[in-house]
């Protein structure tokens, strides 16, 4: 983490010391949020919209050990007895230390964007670089204007490799994301429907993804998803570097890296790659989807000159954030697919591929909840959902939310009455799928974050209601 001057943080961030304040202090890290401060912090208040200002917290945070605190010049009543950078605005100071600090440091940064498996794609090349290098990636979801600051000073001064999740909701987002990271290598994962809301296309999206490359320097690397074919069509029309190299992955053969065989297995797939005598790499999380996130992985590895033998030490090796695809066994002997972290249409379709490649379960249940910010064609894109389940795949359907219900309305011209049901109560839905379930089911529950359709797992993993 950060360690540096009170002195040199008042530099850098233009900022002033009234009083005696000794400016030979150091501080050891930053930190927003007093329930996870440690001693010897600098403390930055935030003001978050309406919900709370940081600045009511100051002085707790110099009880907790805080070395010193930001504090905004246009918000009055300042503590004359605490230790007080004062600045312009701490937000903007928060995003310029950390600018400042990147500078300061030789790591080598791998940014990552796109509409869907951010996540899994970061936590791969993670597993794959931690095999040769010091690695540091974001954590949770801290992929934002504030997220990606306090992760850039969060790295050590020795760290080799950081992998940053870039997230927007907005164009300009990542364009300002990246360039206070200056990645050396940057990938998109692909360009699905997530904030059509905002942006209203996904054209739109396409080109606000594209914004990575605004901060890739001359030579750096760009790893796309090939598949798609808004990428290369938008290209042409964003910034990007002088030489930037570019590499492809997908499913379809025209990309530089494609799988040429894949097997999956109830813990995880087996697969193979367009490389002469091709390794059997394995990785322990299931679906398509994420053995061609995994290409994008062993692309960073290979152009950062992670040896075979660790590419497939670091796939095999990897741990999954949470709730993407996570496999839970249930009290009742069923099998859960956890993947109730978010959606869009495009990682349903995925997670209902994978429901429907599994083998050797008695019965197959979705239990699928609102997908949000798709803009006028939400209530068109639940409808297609509902439309591709299959009846000779899927045995029961359990929908939950306003905009399931077309889910369901859908799925009812192929499904009979009895499999197909749609619930706007959560303990009710439990209840019904708990009375339901039993040994050698299989079961996906998949919905929007706000949805939190955790609860539904958990309580179908121990049993309770």
């Amino acid at each position: 983490m950060i360690k540096r001057s009170l002195e040199s943080i008042k530099r850098v961030i233009k900022g002033e010391i009234i009083g005696d304040l000794d400016e030979t202090l150091n501080i050891e890290g930053v930190s927003t949020d007093t329930r996870t401060l440690q001693p010897g912090n600098l403390f930055i208040p935030l003001d978050i919209g309406n919900r709370f200002d940081g600045h009511q917290f100051v002085r707790e945070a110099i009880a907790k050990g805080a070395t010193a605190a930001l504090w905004q010049k246009d918000r009055a009543d300042a503590p004359t007895d605490v230790p007080l950078i004062y600045v312009e605005d701490t937000l903007i100071s928060l995003q310029e230390l950390a600018r400042a600090y990147r500078q300061e440091l030789s790591v080598r940064v791998i940014g990552i964007t796109g509409s869907n498996g951010k996540t899994t794609t970061k936590d791969m090349v993670a597993a794959v670089l931690a095999t040769t290098y010091k690695v540091h990636k974001t954590k949770g979801n801290l992929n934002n204007h504030i997220g990606l600051p306090l992760t850039l000073l969060q790295l050590s001064e020795d760290t080799e490799m950081a992998i940053f999740e870039m997230g927007m909701s907005n164009l300009g987002e990542i364009e300002f994301l990246t360039k206070l990271a200056r990645p050396d290598v940057v990938i998109i994962t692909n360009v699905g429907e997530s904030h059509l809301l905002q942006l209203g296309s996904r054209e739109a999206i396409a080109r606000a993804k594209l914004e990575i490359l605004a901060g890739l320097p001359e030579n750096g690397l760009f790893i796309y998803y090939g598949d798609e074919p808004l990428i290369e069509q938008f290209l042409p029309q964003v910034e990007q570097p002088n030489h930037m190299l570019r590499f492809s992955f997908g499913s379809a053969e025209k990309n530089d890296f494609y799988p040429i065989m894949i097997m999956t297995e109830q813990a995880g797939s087996y697969f193979q790659i367009n490389l002469e005598k091709s390794l059997n790499f394995y990785i322990p999380v299931l679906g398509q989807h994420n053995v061609i996130n995994a290409l994008a992985a062993i692309a960073v590895g290979k152009y950062m000159g992670v040896s075979d033998l660790d590419l497939l030490k670091g796939l095999r090796s990897l741990e999954m954030t949470s709730m993407r695809i996570e496999r839970v066994p249930t009290a009742s002997k069923a099998l859960i697919l956890n993947d109730a972290y978010n959606a869009s249409p495009t990682s349903m379709r995925a997670a209902i591929r994978l429901l429907e490649e599994m083998k050797g379960f008695k019965r197959k249940i979705v239990v699928l909840g609102d997908m949000l910010e798709l803009g006028i064609n939400e209530q068109v894109y639940h409808q297609e959902v509902g439309h591709e389940l299959q009846p000779q795949h899927i045995d029961f359907i359990y929908t939950y939310g306003k905009l399931a219900q077309f889910i369901a309305e859908s799925a009812r011209t192929r499904f009979s009455g009895k499999q197909v049901k749609w619930f706007t109560d959560k303990a009710e839905l439990i209840r019904q799928l708990q009375a339901t379930v039993s040994e050698g089911d299989l079961i996906l529950v998949k919905g929007s974050r706000s949805m939190k359709l955790e609860e539904v797992v958990n309580a179908l993993k121990e049993g309770v209601q």
